[in-house]
């Protein structure tokens, strides 16, 4: 059975930086591609940073490139996400994932994905 379990939201001002982290059993990194969306209320989700495979590639959607670093150790099983220069518009529910797919449609085929973690970032 898959479990994802994040870890490090919480409440920072804009401009500060935050990690966050994600625990995973019972999955191969191998097999699956692992990243992060998130979820502002009222709003659609965001697919936010993901990490390939074979870890050499990471998409980022364009609202935090440059911004957002998404890295994994394959080793501890953990999935980070280092987020920095943080904007208001940042704030949302953020969920690690996991899916077979690689590319934009990721969403859409979810495998797995923890309960999310809050962050909410102050203007």
């Amino acid at each position: 059975q898959v479990q994802m379990v994040e870890h490090g939201g919480g409440l920072v001002q804009a401009g500060e930086s935050l990690r966050l982290a994600c625990a995973v059993s019972g999955l191969n990194f191998d097999d699956y591609a692992t990243g992060w969306f998130r979820q502002a209320p009222g709003k659609e989700r965001e697919g936010v940073a993901l990490v390939k495979w074979s870890g050499e590639e990471t998409l980022y959607a364009d609202s935090v490139k440059g911004r957002f670093t998404a890295s994994r150790d394959k080793t501890k099983k953990l999935l980070y996400l280092q987020m920095n220069s943080l904007k208001p518009e940042d704030t949302a529910t953020y969920y690690c994932a996991a899916s077979l797919v690689y590319g934009g449609s990721w969403l859409k085929s979810l495998d797995a994905w923890g309960q999310g973690t809050l962050v909410t970032v102050s203007s």
